[in-house]
């Protein structure tokens, strides 16, 4: 394990906005439990479309995308706050 500084861009509970040493652009810090519950969710979807029904993956595309939407919000706010340019 290597110990180095990182930027604090937002608070830093869950999404935390960070940028870590050599990098140009600040990332989003995605907790374990998250991310598997992101996982858990593109693994529904994927079932959902397999068997195909596709308004229930419709309906849980949609989640997925408002939650991915939130957080890409919290971090161009954080982008903008600090006066850093987006990288896309």
């Amino acid at each position: 394990m290597e110990r180095v500084e990182a930027e604090l861009f937002t608070d830093g509970g869950n999404d935390a906005v960070v940028r870590l040493p050599g990098r140009n652009f600040p990332g989003v810090l995605i907790q374990g439990d998250t991310l598997s519950t992101l996982q858990a969710d593109v693994a529904e979807l994927v079932e959902l479309c397999a068997a195909g029904d596709l308004e229930e993956a419709r309906y849980v595309a949609s989640l997925l995308h408002a939650d991915l939407g939130t957080k890409l919000v919290r971090y161009t706010e954080a982008l903008e706050a600090h006066g850093i340019s987006r990288p896309f």
